[in-house]
């Protein structure tokens, strides 16, 4: 009896370095199936991301896409569209790839000089008040921004005040499935960030290219500068390069990166 299967990679992204940055899983299927067995593929690689890929046959992209964690389907996953995209250019030797997706429109990879380059919707937040999530955090921000799709930004005055940071995980739980973001001037880099999701399934991200996508904006247009370099100083570490298309929602955000294969082989349906 034939066993069905489907081609796997294991991919860390947003690193030169094996066993850095943030891991995905991308799976290649010859055709959708039930999301609860998607939900199921998720959970038993216990990755923080698992891309799933069929080929478009609609002609707007190469690729339809998904991503779901070990709990649930989510909205947009920067690390495993960039793992994905280094897959595919790596299989075909090409320079571009498109990713029709079920929530952010469409998305692409770009092979660039150094890694790859991949294209995220910006994400325009507004200044507010969070003074529950800043309390949990442990420290209080100079600066808070919201943006209702679930991205909280906290900004600090330094990088050694990020490193710093333990928050409370329980009770950031309690308030939801929500990014919380806390960002600072780097010192090696432009940028420096760390991304908090316990409610969703990760306490600490190790790097987030949505949260990069919400901070891109804002850093944009306080450093002044076209094109940033950014850290996210997560136990495991990741770096980024970003620049804007545009300033406004709806606009682009390249963010940089490399990649390293960790694993590849099949994967039992």
């Amino acid at each position: 009896m034939s066993i069905a299967a489907a081609p796997y990679w294991q991919v860390d992204a947003f690193t030169a370095r094996a066993h850095g940055g943030n891991p995905a899983g991308v799976m290649l299927l010859d055709a959708w199936i039930d999301d609860d067995r998607l939900l199921q593929i998720a959970a038993e690689t216990r990755l923080p991301a698992t891309a799933f890929a069929v080929r478009d046959q609609s002609g707007m992209a190469d690729w339809e896409l998904c991503w779901f964690t070990p709990t649930r389907e989510i909205a947009l996953c920067g690390h495993a569209t960039l793992a994905t995209g280094h897959v595919m250019l790596g299989r075909d030797d090409g320079g571009r790839v498109t990713f029709r997706t079920r929530t952010a429109g469409l998305v692409e990879v770009l092979r660039a000089r150094e890694g790859y380059e991949l294209a995220l919707p910006a994400i325009s937040t507004e200044a507010g008040a969070q003074p529950e999530a800043a309390a949990l955090l442990g420290m209080q921000p100079s600066e808070v921004y919201r943006s209702p799709k679930g991205y909280n930004m906290f900004v600090y005055e330094d990088a050694a005040t990020i490193r710093a940071l333990a928050p409370d995980m329980a009770g950031l739980a309690k308030l939801g499935t929500d990014q919380f973001i806390a960002t600072a001037p780097g010192d090696k880099s432009d940028i420096i960030s760390r991304v908090f999701v316990p409610g969703g399934g990760a306490d600490e991200d190790a790097v987030t290219g949505s949260a990069h996508a919400v901070l891109a904006p804002y850093w944009t247009n306080r450093l002044g500068k076209e094109r940033l370099t950014a850290h996210q100083a997560s136990g495991r570490g990741g770096d980024l390069t970003l620049r804007m298309e545009g300033q406004t929602e709806g606009d682009r955000v390249w963010l940089g990166g490399q990649c390293v294969s960790i694993i590849e082989g099949s994967f039992v349906l």
